[in-house]
């Protein structure tokens, strides 16, 4: 990968996390493609990307659309913002092209109707099932589960931490500097095994939010900034 800030390729990006996501590394001068499984409807999240980073002064914001398979293929850090249950169907045929590169899973295994409940799968974790599927060739960081989309969506400071889990310390930095980039504390939390808890704290974190009519996030206390 160059010293030049990477290309970001966010798989399912349609939605309110991708979205999300999007808006801050464009914000933070990165080139992000948007995925989806039809061009047309990554097409229209490109488009109204334009229209709000336009109104917060970013007048010509570098974002492209294409379907998931051509997005995998053209970035060189690949995240995955889909729902739990189309995980595994939507890594399987970009398998190839995400060889050689890194992974942010931002997947989280919820099971619906009892999102508050955690119920992680048998493998582990999401981002653990992603590191079997796709060979150790393909580095796997999970990150970005405890962070709620509506305040990326919002241009407002995040009091939040990115907790990165992850088997290559040199991806787990990179990730870092991108949780960084988008106004959060990026902090290495071990190997991908460790993903399970991050993971599960979101179920956690959806239960406080229901019960105090917040969104909360993640805050490590004790470490140095």
């Amino acid at each position: 990968m160059s010293e030049q800030k990477p290309v970001i390729a966010i798989i399912g990006g349609t939605g309110a996390l991708g979205t999300g996501l999007a808006r801050r590394w464009l914000q933070a001068g990165y080139k992000v493609i948007i995925g989806s499984r039809t061009a047309e409807k990554a097409a229209t999240a490109v488009d109204d990307l334009r229209d709000i980073l336009q109104q917060r002064g970013v007048s010509s914001p570098s974002v492209e659309a294409m379907d998931n398979s051509e997005a995998a293929s053209k970035g060189e850090v690949v995240v995955l913002t889909v729902p739990f249950s189309h995980h595994s169907s939507t890594l399987e045929p970009l398998k190839h092209s995400l060889q050689g590169k890194i992974l942010v899973d931002v997947t989280v295994p919820l099971v619906p109707p009892k999102v508050a409940h955690v119920q992680l799968p048998e493998q582990g974790s999401a981002g653990q099932i992603a590191q079997t599927l796709l060979g150790d060739e393909v580095h796997v960081v999970s990150a970005f589960q405890n962070v709620p989309a509506i305040h990326l969506q919002e241009g407002d400071d995040l009091d939040c931490d990115a907790l990165v889990c992850g088997n290559s310390k040199e991806a787990r930095a990179k990730v870092i500097e991108l949780a960084n980039a988008v106004g959060m504390r990026g902090l290495h939390a071990g190997p991908i095994n460790n993903a399970a808890a991050v993971e599960a704290m979101t179920s956690v974190l959806i239960f406080i939010n229901k019960q105090y009519k917040s969104h909360a996030g993640v805050r490590v206390t004790g470490v140095e900034a």
